[in-house]
């Protein structure tokens, strides 16, 4: 009686109406902001076009592989970020809860640049555009505009950057100096959350639907902002110094850890949503065929969007007289201070102004509320009863409003210094190089690459190249454990601007934050061996046998032995 009720209320789970919504599906959770403001940023700082080298080298060992096995995990289980894992290995389960908290930890920290963005937005639409002049309330003595009353003298500041810092931000002098809420950003902040939880709010028949517009539209406000920066003066300076190669940089360790960690961020691999959005496919969609088609896609989007970055910096750098390593930047000081600086240089600026944070916003929209349908399906496999009557939809508001509170702190005065902190030791590239080697090891040697490869040839009609397998069960694993391993010896404390030092108690927040991920996967070890049966040998050969059948068909599982307490813990 119980598994009929399991049975009924999982049919609510739902699937994708057509190919088409899981591919535009996928290319919103890739297609974000680390394809714009940091893939250019890291090509011109490790040796412009040289960087592609090992950026193509972890793609294609880490990247698609990892890819297809999410992915073609999530479609041929039928089950979420968590309760995949039970399917093939349970003593592996405890790398989904962590995965499910660095979603939880993104989901904050992403609607904050929400909010930014339409704060900009929404500045956009004045007459003259509030960070092109220094006659504002907010402005300093210190600052010059780009009225012809620019000045590069050491201790001037550009409008824009005061603009950011003095009236979005309102920034104190540290995490010390909290202040009060920017209520203009809570308000932005809560619009944000509305329109995500209306993404997602009747599961993956909204998110299939909204897909359309949110996956598309980028591209074409992209193609739109590289075909302006191509023709402004400058532009040819701006793609030279962003491609212009640099072999010796090859030899810096630094380059190749960069490399790596922009291919797990950017594919959002090992984070559980890949798995969730497979599993809404039909279990004969041809997985293999996608994630190559797909990965390659992202790669080709973030050299475009460094195209339409340096070409408008390049023209930027004109204006100014200043060298293009002086203006360009990363991160959100490339979305909201260098770029609306160039925006501000050109005529109608304010039309130009609002299509690029039309395009940041829904590149921030479309990844948000995916994760937040990663998250809440994730809850609710574990959890089946949210697939009855209006369950789902309470955990939905729920986490919103959980989230909300919780990001409030981060539009405070010292707002940024707790965001950074977020970003920066909350999901952070070496908790997902720890996951890439467990993920590879587990389904390469635990579950094991043959009987995987039978599974996928089960759904897809015939077996794939056994380069994906090799991958899993040699090269995925070694090159993540060398990147891990330097990451680590070469890891320094965060600092804001290189310059401002976060107190102890600081440091203990981010330490936490990073802990509480990675821990999860050692409790559940012990915890899972605890509750089990038997010897240490007889409960671990439990604990990693496959609940799926080699030939079952799709929704089959194989039931424990009696004798087992495995039922207990799932």
């Amino acid at each position: 009686m119980e598994v009929k009720q399991v049975r009924r209320t999982r049919e609510n789970r739902g699937q994708w109406a057509n190919k088409r919504e899981f591919v535009l599906a996928v290319l919103g959770q890739l297609i974000g902001l680390a394809n714009f403001w940091r893939f250019p940023y890291l090509c011109f700082k490790n040796g412009g076009g040289v960087f592609l080298v090992p950026y193509l080298v972890f793609l294609l060992t880490c990247g698609i592989p990892l890819f297809f096995a999410e992915t073609s995990l999530g479609q041929f289980t039928q089950e979420g970020g968590i309760t995949c894992w039970s399917s093939i290995c349970l003593l592996a389960k405890g790398m989904g809860f962590s995965s499910q908290l660095i979603i939880f930890y993104s989901l904050v920290d992403y609607t904050i640049i929400l909010a930014w963005t339409f704060f900009y937005l929404f500045s956009s639409f004045s007459a003259t555009l509030p960070w092109s002049r220094c006659n504002n309330t907010w402005n300093t003595d210190r600052c010059s505009d780009y009225g012809g009353n620019f000045t590069s003298e050491s201790n001037a500041t550009s409008a824009s950057t005061e603009f950011w810092l003095r009236r979005v931000l309102r920034l104190s002098g540290g995490i010390e100096e909290m202040g009060e809420v920017h209520w203009e950003l809570a308000g932005c902040l809560l619009l944000s959350w509305i329109l995500s939880y209306f993404c997602v709010w009747k599961g993956v028949k909204t998110s299939g639907k909204v897909v359309y517009f949110t996956a598309t539209f980028p591209y074409l406000m992209l193609m739109v902002l590289l075909i302006r920066g191509l023709t402004l003066p400058g532009a040819v300076d701006g793609l030279v110094f962003y491609l212009y190669p640099e072999p010796a940089r090859l030899t810096d360790i630094q380059v190749w850890m960069d490399a790596g960690n922009q291919v797990l961020t950017s594919l959002s691999l090992c984070a559980g949503c890949l798995q969730v959005l497979g599993s809404y496919n039909k279990f004969n969609n041809n997985c293999y065929r996608d994630a190559i088609y797909l990965c390659l896609v992202n790669a080709v989007t973030s050299l475009v969007a460094g195209f339409a970055v340096f070409s408008v910096l390049g023209f930027m750098s004109r204006e100014l007289n200043q060298d293009i390593s002086v203006v360009a930047d990363s991160g959100p000081g490339l979305a909201f201070i260098t770029y609306p600086s160039a925006i501000a240089l050109m005529p109608v600026p304010q039309l130009w102004a609002s299509l690029f944070f039309i395009m940041i916003l829904l590149l921030g929209v479309d990844s948000q509320f995916l994760c937040l349908e990663a998250w809440v399906t994730s809850i609710s496999d574990m959890f089946t009863f949210f697939y009855t009557g209006r369950r789902r939809q309470f955990l939905l508001v729920s986490t919103c409003v959980v989230c909300y509170l919780l990001g409030l702190c981060m539009v405070t005065e010292g707002g940024l210094y707790v965001f950074l902190l977020s970003d920066y030791y909350g999901s952070n590239g070496m908790s997902l190089m720890l996951f890439a080697i467990i993920e590879s090891v587990c389904i390469g040697w635990v579950y094991g690459a043959d009987r995987y490869y039978k599974n996928v040839e089960q759904m897809i009609g015939y077996r794939p190249s056994p380069y994906m397998k090799y991958c899993w069960k040699f090269v995925t694993p070694t090159l993540c454990t060398v990147i891990l391993t330097l990451s680590l010896i070469r890891f320094t404390p965060l600092k804001y601007n290189n310059v401002y030092q976060y107190p102890w108690w600081g440091y203990g927040i981010g330490i936490f934050l990073s802990v509480s991920i990675i821990s999860i996967i050692p409790v559940w070890v012990l915890y899972v061996l605890k509750v089990s049966t038997g010897s240490l040998r007889q409960r671990l050969n439990t604990l990693i046998r496959p609940v799926v059948h080699d030939g079952a068909s799709q929704n089959k599982r194989q039931e424990a032995p009696p004798s087992s307490s495995r039922n207990c813990v799932l």
